[in-house]
């Protein structure tokens, strides 16, 4: 599969396009047109490159290149605007992704994996038997296809779907890369949100990269203890490697990094945890968004009570740390956090 996605021209930054077209004894200008089709006007096949020759299309197309396309399997929609699609890849796979309508905002939430290997104990996903990784352009693609059924201008995304990135980091700022690119969709470095678990090798190798989008990091405990109940990689990545990894991503960028942290009552929700949670921050540069949990099929779980969160925000908010609490979004059609894949599970 991955061997045949290589000739995928969408899994292509414009640097590997012009090293395409070089073969082929066209100008380099000739790559900027195809970057520009594929990921401006969502090109789905090489024929429909008019500004291309024939005979360059008919090459491409000799040589085993061509463009990828995610079908659109199903989409769901939310009364409060979510609205959730189920893709499905050229190996028959099933991913899901969410558009995010806050009027002028449009946020796609992303996709990096077909299941997750990690089993965090609130997420759906997690439930999910692995299948693969993502490749850069099954990514990207996920933007061009929603945006083109939406027929919105996409200007946020957050990789905080399906999967965990930095298991497909070369993939996933590869995907970062070309989306920002002026002469694709243009969603700049900032307006790009990943999402980790925590894994500290991925922090630090972000922390050199050139680049640097936002960095989100799923806690969701203060302690290690309570953490490998409900995330079993904190047994792989205990809480001082994070804490050490944040601190240096801190110092080596100068970004404020966000702390996620879903709230599941009678687990993580009480005011110590609070105040512990606020402690071992106190050292970094951070902002924390407050979760409230999204039930699924595959867990007992249950949402901490909304007096709580706020409580739990306000011991936070009076340490000094910028706080936002998200309610539930997209929940009537599984589409909140930690919900993806839910339809495909069974009730325990």
């Amino acid at each position: 599969m991955l061997r045949l996605m290589d000739k995928d021209l969408k899994n292509k930054t414009l640097s590997e396009l012009e090293q395409i077209t070089a073969k082929f004894g066209v100008k380099p200008y000739i790559a900027k047109y195809i970057f520009t089709f594929i990921h401006q006007k969502d090109a789905a096949d090489i024929n429909s490159l008019t500004t291309l020759s024939k005979d360059l299309r008919a090459s491409l197309t000799e040589a085993g290149y061509f463009i990828s396309q995610l079908k659109i399997v199903e989409k769901l929609s939310d009364p409060d605007g979510t609205e959730k699609y189920l893709f499905q890849t050229a190996d028959g796979q099933n991913i899901e992704s969410v558009l995010l309508d806050e009027r002028e905002r449009k946020t796609i939430c992303l996709s990096t994996q077909i299941g997750c290997r990690l089993g965090c104990k609130f997420c759906a996903t997690g439930y999910l038997k692995f299948k693969r990784s993502l490749t850069a352009g099954e990514i990207i693609d996920q933007v061009n296809t929603i945006s083109k059924d939406a027929k919105c201008k996409i200007n946020n995304i957050v990789f905080m779907g399906m999967g965990e990135p930095f298991e497909n980091y070369d993939e996933t700022l590869k995907a970062v890369r070309i989306l920002a690119h002026p002469f694709g969709k243009n969603i700049g470095i900032r307006r790009q949100t990943i999402s980790t678990v925590g894994i500290p090798a991925g922090i630090k190798k972000l922390a050199d990269e050139d680049i640097h989008p936002r960095l989100a990091v799923s806690l969701h405990a203060p302690d290690d203890e309570l953490r490998k109940q409900i995330v079993p990689a904190a047994n792989k990545y205990p809480m001082s490697e994070i804490l050490n990894a944040l601190k240096l991503y801190n110092q080596k960028t100068s970004r404020r990094i966000t702390i996620e942290y879903c709230l599941i009552d009678g687990i993580n929700d009480s005011s110590e945890c609070a105040k512990k949670l606020a402690a071992i921050l106190s050292p970094l540069d951070t902002s924390i968004n407050l979760i409230e949990y999204n039930p699924h099929p595959g867990c007992d779980f249950a949402p901490a009570n909304r007096e709580k969160i706020r409580l739990f925000k306000d011991i936070l908010t009076q340490r000094g740390f910028e706080t936002i609490i998200r309610f539930r979004r997209g929940t009537s059609i599984k589409a909140a956090c930690g919900q993806l894949g839910a339809d495909r599970l069974k009730e325990k």
